[in-house]
């Protein structure tokens, strides 16, 4: 539940501080005091949009935060602890907002997003505004009204979550198959050119060998030729080298230098004769080979004549095949692709069917439910003759909806005999007021929330309507804490707890104030809704009545 507020520089609030205790606490105060503006601000925690102007005139920033104790709600503790953000029994909210419209939100201490606060929030505390019967005239917050009242949360974003894979799943079937002929027409060619590239079979390296092979087999007679004549030359030049070798050796020669001279006649002679050696290995392996050239010259065509095909170099042919084969591997999963997408979508389709049944089943029986508690209520808010319906109409489209089978709808009959038509058509405002009050009445005693405000949800309504209210709201915060902003003292009577509201000014600016009431403060509040600015004695034992009637 919420424990503690602490609001400062906002709107007129300078700096505001409150305690809040279980139970059902009554808020009132002057018309235009700020009766609103701690739920306002209780809001901007609860992750809504942050407005600059909403900070006090001549500040830099506003700053809120709210306490809420968490003993009591496994659910809002599950939450934080799966993101590491638990801190015991305790939970603070804290949103700050700056005049240049920078905003920042932190959970526990942690700078957090708006959406994290905002999906937190809908863990801690629900909140029913005074214009809250305006959004309920819209069939999308019937449906969740009803699927809030009848718990089964999980069923529906299971549900959810199964027809946005089959929608998922549906777009990227109509997208390969829509291009299956393009794609079968690119398969067939890519076959040929990958079967085509596969008879060629160019080896690593062959084609730098073909090249070689060709010069080779093409000069080859050249090549003999001038072979033959460097041997010649070696073997002319080796019998000089002999010869020389042979003149110094004679002993009239000793001399260091002829020493040397014979050492580099010896080691010339040494390699002319293996230089020799290899010309004529050389010679061994060249070959005048017609029908080699012929074959070489064939090859290195086809090879060219691909490439041309390509319209790339010979050289990046290898490079081509692998990228044409994954291609061609690519459009063939894309065709088992299709078929794991019909299964898939066959599956999710029967899941959805049956998730959807189930759910339709569950709307049916809380609908009855819901409608046989909202008339009780109607009954006891001077509306016996209202007739409340909720319809359930099968959706048009078989396709699976994000939000089940059925469109829920809620009806309504204010005159004997006349069939029920949607609330836009039929009800007045103060009949709308009093329908959603009973709606909210009764889907909040049954919801999970620990706390649950009302912002002048009492609108439109006085009299002993308007102390069935007040009893209808004290009956709920037996079991959760209920806030309550009102102008009716015969709710205000009803709360467990009394917070004022009030404004105060002096020639500089204006400033918001709550206090806590208690006793004859809080007689005296009540006695001023009674009866106005004049507080007679009959106003105040009018106000003693009824405070002691709701502690009976």
């Amino acid at each position: 539940m919420l424990t503690h507020i602490s609001i400062s520089q906002y709107t007129v609030v300078d700096t505001l501080e409150m305690e809040f205790r279980q139970g059902m606490t009554a808020i009132t105060g002057e018309t235009g005091a700020g009766k609103s503006i701690m739920l306002d601000a209780l809001g901007l925690c609860l992750g809504d949009r942050a407005d600059p102007k909403a900070i006090r005139h001549g500040s830099e920033r506003a700053e809120v935060s709210a306490c809420f104790e968490l003993e009591t709600n496994p659910a809002a503790r599950a939450w934080l602890a799966a993101r590491e953000l638990d801190a015991g029994n305790e939970c603070l909210l804290r949103r700050v907002v700056t005049s240049e419209g920078r905003s920042r939100a932190y959970i526990n201490g942690t700078p957090s997003t708006v959406q994290d606060c905002s999906e937190l929030g809908g863990l801690l505390i629900d909140i029913h505004s005074q214009h809250a019967h305006q959004s309920l005239l819209r069939k999308p917050v019937q449906r969740a009204m009803l699927d809030q009242y009848a718990g089964h949360q999980a069923l529906t974003r299971s549900l959810e979550q199964t027809a946005s894979d089959w929608l998922r799943g549906s777009r990227e079937l109509e997208e390969l198959t829509g291009a299956r002929e393009e794609q079968t027409a690119r398969a067939q060619l890519l076959a040929y050119q990958v079967d085509e590239l596969d008879q060629l079979a160019l080896q690593p390296g062959e084609l730098e060998e073909l090249g070689r092979d060709l010069k080779l087999l093409a000069n080859a007679e050249d090549i003999l030729q001038g072979a033959h004549q460097a041997l010649a030359i070696c073997e002319e030049q080796a019998s000089g080298t002999r010869h020389a070798l042979q003149l110094i050796r004679g002993d009239s020669q000793l001399s260091k230098a002829a020493d040397n001279a014979r050492e580099l006649l010896e080691s010339a002679a040494i390699g002319l004769e293996e230089a020799r050696t290899e010309i004529q290995h050389y010679i061994d392996s060249v070959e005048v080979d017609p029908a080699r050239l012929a074959e070489v010259e064939r090859r290195l065509e086809q090879v060219h004549d691909i490439a041309r095909k390509h319209r790339i170099k010979p050289e990046e042919l290898t490079a081509l095949q692998a990228t044409l084969q994954a291609e061609l591997e690519g459009l063939t999963q894309g065709g088992q692709r299709i078929e794991q997408l019909q299964e898939q979508l066959t599956g999710l389709r029967a899941q959805y069917q049956r998730d959807a049944a189930t759910l339709g089943k569950q709307r049916a029986r809380a609908a009855k439910s819901l409608i046989k508690k909202t008339r009780d209520l109607l009954d006891t808010l001077a509306m016996g003759e209202c007739r409340f319906e909720i319809a359930l109409q099968p959706r048009s489209s078989k396709a699976p909806h994000p939000h089940g089978a059925e469109e829920v709808e809620f009806l309504i009959s204010t005159n004997p005999g006349a069939p029920p038509q949607p609330l836009a058509k039929i009800a007045s405002g103060g009949e709308l007021s009093r329908i959603s009050l009973a709606i909210q009445v009764v889907t909040a005693s049954d919801g999970t929330l620990p706390s649950m405000v009302f912002d002048e949800v009492d609108a439109g309504i006085g009299g002993a309507v308007a102390e069935v209210v007040g009893n209808l709201l004290r009956t709920l915060a037996r079991d959760t804490q209920v806030l309550c902003v009102t102008h009716l003292p015969q709710v205000a009577s009803q709360g467990h707890h009394h917070l004022q509201v009030s404004k105060q000014s002096d020639q500089q600016a204006a400033y918001t104030r709550m206090a806590v009431l208690e006793g004859e403060q809080r007689t005296r509040e009540i006695a001023r809704m009674l009866g106005g600015v004049k507080i007679t004695e009959q106003s105040l034992a009018h106000a003693r009545e009824m405070l002691a009637g709701a502690a009976a």
